[in-house]
């Protein structure tokens, strides 16, 4: 408990924003059962967290080098000598010459005085899925909204009869009258946009069944206009339904636009291949290629030929890129240092 709080004192630099003093009361324990845990919370990576002021934030990353000598300990006793660029003083304080003083201060520039900020990063958010997808016993896909991210909107038939009865004017029967169809409006256009998003998910499943059966391997091209015709819809439609739309499978959850990929030709002239696919086989060639015989772009274009898919040189370039893997000659480097 106590450490539990101690990490909630914890500010964007890493350091405690608060008095450890508060915990012990918060507590009702000894400041001393306190300054023992946070001295174990102190060894935590990185080195410099759970510091409460700049002098233990630098000592405890000089201790973790095991650098805190007396004369660095000195030094950072006079941290405001050294903002204040004193150098007389200093090396009269710490009783060393120039070049040690040049030294320790090379060395403290080495240091982070705000070492949670490298780890400060924003905590994504979980996808709540628009549509839930299962097996049925027989084999075939059940596809259902999920409940959860459905708008509820009830139009209240009552309480429309009620004020009806109670008004006599007409505007004001016409303004109740009009706000009435605009609420049955409402509701049925989103029993629409439910139902159009449960026919588009249906469609992307049935044409992307294999994926879903075997794996991104399988991923078929696929564009808007391909599901438009299927369902009988216009392409835009079809574009606004799976944008920022999710679906939950058992491979995972995916937006409804990952299915949406150009296709590359069939060396062998059978059926297309979707762009993620091919990245998939690319990835699994690189995966296994040994440090002794890195495969250069031009293998690669010949490997994934006899795979069945026809790629230029150029476009194998792009896919690299767009993967984050380095060029033949770079990985074969790091492979040669990795042995």
């Amino acid at each position: 408990m106590i450490g539990l709080m101690l990490v909630d004192l914890l500010d964007d630099s890493g350091w405690l924003s608060d008095e450890i003093s508060t915990v012990a009361v918060a507590l009702n324990c000894k400041l001393q059962r306190v300054e023992a845990v946070l001295e174990q919370l102190q060894r935590f990576e990185p080195p410099g967290i759970f510091a409460r002021d700049l002098r233990e934030c630098l000592a405890l990353q000089l201790k973790d080098r095991d650098r805190l000598t007396s004369a660095m300990a000195e030094f950072l006793d006079n941290l405001e000598l050294v903002g204040s660029g004193d150098a007389t003083k200093l090396k009269k304080s710490c009783g060393i010459d120039g070049d040690e003083l040049s030294a320790l201060v090379s060395e403290l520039r080495t240091l982070n005085p705000k070492p949670g900020e490298a780890d400060n990063t924003i905590v994504a958010q979980a996808v709540a899925p628009d549509v839930l997808m299962r097996r049925h016993p027989d084999g075939s896909w059940i596809i259902e909204l999920n409940p959860a991210t459905l708008p509820r909107v009830l139009v209240n038939s009552q309480y429309f009869q009620k004020i009806s009865r109670e008004v006599r004017k007409r505007e004001e029967k016409d303004y109740i009258s009009e706000r009435f169809q605009t609420a049955n409006w409402l509701v049925k256009s989103l029993h629409q946009r439910a139902t159009t998003i449960l026919k588009v998910a249906g469609e992307i499943v049935r044409q992307q069944d294999a994926f879903f059966t075997s794996g991104v391997e399988h991923l078929r091209p696929l564009i808007l206009r391909g599901i438009a015709e299927e369902i009988e819809m216009h392409e835009s439609t079809v574009s606004r339904v799976t944008s920022n739309k999710y679906i939950a499978t058992p491979r995972g959850t995916f937006e409804l636009k990952y299915f949406f990929t150009p296709s590359i030709a069939s060396s062998s002239g059978g059926d297309s291949y979707s762009a993620e696919s091919v990245r998939f086989h690319i990835k699994k060639l690189i995966d296994v290629e040994l440090s002794e015989a890195v495969l250069s772009d031009d293998k690669l274009v010949e490997l994934l030929r006899v795979d069945g898919i026809e790629i230029a040189r150029r476009a194998l370039a792009k896919y690299l890129k767009s993967m984050n893997i380095a060029s033949s000659v770079q990985r074969r480097r790091e492979r040669m240092r990795e042995f």
